[in-house]
């Protein structure tokens, strides 16, 4: 039985919140279970109205779908949302230019499909941590070229400038990524608000340390407002296996 918890939280610098986080342990149209974190961009309200608007429209998508394969599937969910968000920005002017990170993801028997656009994460967590995402913003092409150092990421002045979001271009490219699960694994999924604030290996310590998914998230939340909270936090912990 998949046990999940969720929350976002504004942070401690910000004033509205972008992040937006979806969760159903039950199916979702031809889907077992479904989980979404997202992270919207875009002045005064555009980010948050983006982030729930695209979350809202892929759910409605998959709800829908009479496909079955699960690749496909999200993938036509992926290309609704984005479609329907560039259409929203072009009907709300004070929109314009909105859009969001968004990964999803769902568990079919003891293989994870993961979906992601943008610099929102899912991570496997066992006796280490691993990301399982690829980022799509401008620092991380820069590591994986070469030029500068994974450490010197985490600090860089554009680490917030993404190369890829839902409403960025007409045509969306999305990675997908497929993890036999085993017991004990931990599946987190998180924004930038997060691992920002957050070492890889304090997150898996937190999570180890922690007597539930409830603790946990709480716990995740609380150590990222601790070291300065200067962003939305958007959070998902499952245990598919409890």
């Amino acid at each position: 039985m998949i046990k999940t918890f969720s929350m976002t939280d504004t942070g401690r610098k910000r004033k509205v919140n972008q992040d937006y986080v979806y969760t159903s342990e039950n199916p979702v149209g031809n889907l077992p279970n479904l989980f979404i974190v997202a992270d919207g961009m875009g002045g005064h309200a555009a980010g948050d109205y983006a982030s729930r608007f695209t979350t809202d429209m892929v759910v409605s998508d998959i709800s829908n779908s009479h496909e079955t394969n699960p690749i496909r599937l999200i993938r036509h969910a992926y290309e609704v949302a984005n479609a329907a968000i560039i259409e929203e920005a072009h009907r709300l002017p004070d929109h314009e230019g909105m859009g969001t990170t968004l990964v999803v993801a769902t568990i079919i028997d003891d293989t994870l499909y993961v979906a992601n656009v943008g610099d929102s994460r899912l991570y496997l967590i066992d006796d280490r941590i691993s990301q399982i995402t690829r980022d799509h913003s401008l620092v991380e092409e820069m590591v994986r070229a070469g030029e500068i150092r994974e450490n010197e990421a985490r600090s860089h002045p554009m680490k917030n400038k993404i190369t890829r979001a839902i409403g960025g271009d007409d045509e969306i490219r999305v990675d997908f990524f497929d993890i036999k699960l085993k017991e004990g694994d931990v599946i987190l999924m998180c924004t930038d608000g997060l691992t920002n604030m957050v070492e890889d290996e304090d997150i898996r310590m937190i999570v180890h340390g922690s007597s539930d998914v409830v603790s946990t998230v709480q716990g995740l939340v609380k150590r990222a407002n601790d070291n300065g909270g200067s962003d939305n936090i958007g959070i998902v912990i499952i245990e598919p296996f409890k």
